[in-house]
């Protein structure tokens, strides 16, 4: 007969902390859930608004890659680059980016519906990370959002490390991601 090979993923808290104990919250129903939380936040909020901040924190990080790395070759006529753009952000004056913080203010609060707590942010009833946004219809399908969702969460967390090490490795070396991938030099 034949034998079909089977994929298995990490167990993050048996096998990356063995001596911890899974958290009593984490009993796998959210996408992603693999119980690791060697802090405990769990047992301290709500896991629905520890999940509509990864989920934000994670998109966001997701654009913030992708900015990192066209703005090495996308130039805007009225402007001019920085050596990475890092430094593109030191350019901006502060009235603009008082303009920036004020406007992503805004728009969380509007999307909350003034809803930001842990207490009332989800007292009518939505799912994290779901403002009834859906053009495509990609949440007809319930097995296919299901995929989405633990496509989203991991995604995500892979943005948030990429963005925190690409910006990371712009301020240590002053070269952008590409320019530095394109003149590697390996440690002899």
């Amino acid at each position: 007969g034949s034998r079909a090979a089977v994929s298995r993923g990490p167990r993050m808290q048996e096998n990356a902390v063995p001596f911890l104990e899974r958290p009593p919250a984490l009993d796998g129903s959210l996408a992603g859930d693999v119980g690791f939380d060697p802090v405990g936040f769990s047992n301290y909020f709500d896991l629905r608004w520890l999940r509509e901040a990864e989920l934000k924190h994670g998109r966001v990080c997701m654009l913030g890659v992708t900015g990192l790395l066209v703005q090495e070759f996308v130039t805007l006529p009225q402007f001019s680059n920085g050596k990475t753009p890092v430094d593109d952000f030191f350019v901006v004056p502060a009235a603009g980016l008082w303009q920036v913080f004020f406007t992503i203010g805004a728009i969380e609060f509007f999307s909350h519906g003034f809803k930001l707590t842990p207490g009332d942010m989800f007292s009518e009833g939505r799912e994290a990370g779901d403002f009834n946004f859906d053009p495509l219809g990609c949440g007809k399908n319930p097995d296919a959002l299901a995929r989405r969702r633990l496509v989203e969460v991991k995604n995500g967390r892979l943005a948030m490390i990429a963005f925190g090490g690409m910006l990371h490795q712009q301020l240590l070396t002053g070269q952008g991601t590409i320019e530095q991938l394109a003149n590697f030099k390996a440690i002899q």
